[in-house]
């Protein structure tokens, strides 16, 4: 089954036409993802030679993705767009919300209790404005995606940070909020400020031990986790070629760790192939007579340093497998330095569990390396010396390799096959003892390592590696041991020595599935009532933010100060919180409780002006609001990095913030902001941060006459009488800042089809 054949070839019978048409109007040759850009333009769109990194272009995306905690409240917002159906193809996906406790077949029935409501709510939702709907069990929503609806020279977005997962099938894909989304599936234009494009040249070929994960823990290491923000990654060379098409797409995932708008790798033969065996020769067939186009111009790679605005340049055969981490996922260490810095580190050498899998990580190439490692271990009778999970990524994926033996492989070492579903990756995980907080280490083939990130537990030392050095690393039972050099003692007391993992880029027999959970949408869907029950504790219908009252905002109270890292984890707590993501007022009651509070290095603990006493950071501002007094929070360098989730912008907006105040801001999170009519500024001087006290009270001057590129002027009255002016900066444009008064950019959205 080929999913939106005719809009994809539609695209590429006009796609030449408008590659040359914007190659002669910018007078230069171009990049691939230049070349995606200025073929998606809105209809709307002047064509001419954008401003990297400062002009605001208006695109329209082919299609839109969402998973199910963030499809909640982005489909609550469509509800009230007025719009009868999606204007472009959608998809929703369940898989954010089974949480790993038991194993894959119990786990799933539980979801398919729990969270029966909400998936009720999408599938009907779906049902009713055409969009498709994938099952809880059929996949994790970016293995997905790769397999059935990414294709070369697209563009899509979704509402997850990872969507970038289908540059590796060579599509422009970025990952936004939720009111983005809205914009998209109602037929408006979608706004991006161009960006900036980060070259990185690969050479060689990669071997033994080493897999394309290390290719992007590699990347994060000399980018750290905002080096790649407002740039697309353009990955190219010879070197690039011979990486796998899911390969690729591990690369382009974690190329959101970065900050990075997306990543993407030109048209090859791997495409075709992984096209091919996921049945799409059609598509396949009508790329490949268009690879010339679908790849950046000869003139950019063989001159790079020309054409890119940073250039970085790694040779596969060099590369060594890395391990990242603990607590980020840019601290980047080459296995043969890594027993050392746990020593010198003091990081737990005890591995307790060893997770693969993951949207990072759970191709069948991945599986298929991972279960060669544990063939030797049975044949060399070794067995997990620490706990083993193994997340398929999709019920292909998961068939696919029942059918050839893998998980049996796995499960006769110890391992245990969860869901095909996020789980641990994004804190589903039901892990027993981690409510005590011990200090402990884990490594995944995930993306993401920050604290609580996994399991709640604040000194989980979380570390991300390729799926095969996770497997031999769990058979060790220690992060001391090295693959590539070091023995093991088996059964017998021998010792042995682990072979290089072997694999398959693709399934030799072929990909096999019986049914992928796919619910194909009704073709009218007018008839189809959706139904929120008011009394639910998941659900809950929006309400329109309050438009901005036309003044500067005056007595604003300090809410927090934050200290150091602050993602939208720390902003809005995903595991347990997940289950509210369709309930804005329940789930602003986790708002900023990881964020440490700059004066007692507290989290969850700060002091509410108005009573002198310290309490918790949601209880606090609801008191300030029911007072009607506004809010102001201060955060430090790259605030909302992380994930795309919404709510971390539209849980202070329900409570009552006004403003966020930060040195500098992660790519989607301050998208999300503006989206929800919330005023995000940065300090003109980060030095400035240092003057904010806890008791503060704090004006914002200049409301009347914001406009683009000019300053506003912040007040900072202190308790002891005295006062400071300094200014701060905003990135707003001109309909940007119509959404700042309007109130969200979804009002304006209500008040033009409600004419």
């Amino acid at each position: 089954m080929i999913f939106d054949f005719d809009m994809i070839k539609n695209h590429y019978e006009k796609f030449t036409e408008k590659v040359d048409k914007a190659r002669k109007v910018i007078g230069k040759p171009m990049n691939l993802a230049e070349k995606i850009l200025y073929s998606h333009l809105f209809e709307t769109q002047e064509l001419r030679e954008f401003k990297r990194g400062i002009d605001y272009v208006d695109f329209k995306p082919d299609r839109v993705a969402m998973q199910d905690a963030t499809a909640q409240m982005a489909l609550l917002q469509f509800m009230s767009a007025g719009r009868p159906k999606v204007a472009v193809p959608s998809t929703v996906h369940c898989d954010h919300l089974i949480i790993a406790k038991k194993g894959a077949v119990d786990d799933l029935s539980f979801a398919k209790d729990l969270n029966k409501e909400v998936y009720d709510f999408l599938s009907s939702v779906s049902n009713k404005y055409g969009i498709g709907f994938w099952k809880p069990g059929s996949g994790i929503i970016h293995q997905v995606i790769l397999e059935n609806y990414a294709f070369p020279g697209g563009m899509m977005i979704g509402t997850d940070s990872h969507t970038v997962n289908a540059g590796g099938l060579g599509m422009v894909a970025i990952g936004v909020g939720g009111a983005d989304a809205v914009d998209v599936m109602s037929g408006m234009a979608w706004e991006l400020r161009f960006p900036k494009f980060i070259g990185v040249k690969l050479t060689g070929k990669m071997n033994g031990w080493t897999s394309a994960k290390d290719v992007i823990l590699k990347v994060a290491g000399i980018l750290t986790v905002k080096g790649g923000t407002g740039a697309i990654v353009e990955y190219f060379g010879d070197g690039a070629k011979t990486i796998s098409c899911t390969g690729k797409g591990t690369i382009c995932n974690m190329g959101a760790e970065i900050g990075a708008t997306t990543s993407i790798f030109g048209y090859d033969q791997k495409m075709y192939d992984y096209l091919v065996a996921t049945g799409r020769k059609e598509i396949a067939d009508m790329a490949e007579n268009l690879k010339s186009y679908l790849t950046g111009d000869d003139e950019v790679y063989d001159e790079p340093e020309k054409y890119f605005d940073q250039l970085i340049e790694i040779n596969l055969s060099e590369l060594e497998p890395h391990i990242n981490g603990p607590f980020t996922p840019d601290l980047a260490t080459p296995i043969s330095k890594f027993s050392e810095a746990v020593r010198e580190n003091g990081w737990p050498e005890k591995l307790e569990v060893g997770l693969i899998g993951s949207c990072t990580n759970s191709s069948y190439e991945d599986i298929s390396r991972a279960a060669s490692i544990a063939k030797q271990a049975i044949e060399k009778k070794l067995k997990v010396k620490s706990e083993f999970t193994i997340t398929p990524g999709s019920e292909q994926v998961r068939y696919t390799i029942e059918r050839d033996g893998f998980i049996d492989l796995f499960e006769k070492i110890g391992g245990v096959v969860l869901a095909n579903a996020c789980g641990p990756c994004i804190g589903q995980w039901a892990r027993h003892g981690a409510e005590k907080q011990e200090k402990n280490s884990i490594i995944t083939s995930f993306n993401r390592n920050f604290a609580k990130r996994n399991d709640g537990n604040p000194n989980t030392h979380g570390f991300v590696a390729s799926p095969e050095i996770v497997t031999a690393m769990t058979i060790a039972g220690r992060l001391t041991f090295n693959p590539l050099t070091d023995t093991l003692i088996n059964e017998d007391g021998n010792e042995v020595f682990l072979d290089e993992p072997k694999g398959f880029e693709l399934p030799p027999n072929g990909f096999a599935v019986e049914d992928m959970g796919y619910q194909e949408p009704a073709k009218d869907g007018s008839s189809i009532e959706v139904i929120v029950n008011p009394e639910s504790e998941r659900l809950q219908i929006l309400e329109p933010f309050e438009p901005w009252d036309g003044n500067d905002f005056i007595g604003l109270k300090l809410l927090i100060k934050v200290k150091g890292k602050c993602t939208t984890d720390h902003i809005s707590m995903a595991g347990p919180w997940l289950k509210f993501r369709g309930h804005l007022d329940n789930i602003s009651n986790n708002l900023l409780t990881g964020a440490v509070n700059y004066f007692n290095n507290k989290t969850n603990e700060v002091k509410n002006q108005l009573t002198g006493e310290y309490g918790p950071v949601p209880l606090t501002q609801r008191d300030y609001k029911a007072k009607g007094i506004g809010t102001i929070v201060v955060g430090d360098e790259n605030y909302g990095e992380g994930s795309s989730r919404e709510h971390a912008a539209m849980e202070p907006r329900h409570l009552g913030v006004k403003v966020i105040l930060v040195k500098s801001f992660a790519r989607i999170h301050e998208t999300n902001l503006k989206k929800q009519g919330m005023l995000a500024l940065t300090f003109d001087n980060k030095e400035d941060y240092d003057k904010i006290q806890e008791d503060d009270t704090i004006d914002v001057i200049g409301l009347k006459e914001m406009s683009p590129g000019k300053p506003l002027t912040i007040i900072l009255h202190h308790k002891d009488g005295t006062s400071e002016e300094i200014k701060a900066n905003h990135s707003y444009n001109e309909s940007q800042i119509e959404w700042f008064r309007a109130g969200s950019a979804l009002n304006i959205i209500r008040r033009q089809f409600n004419k």
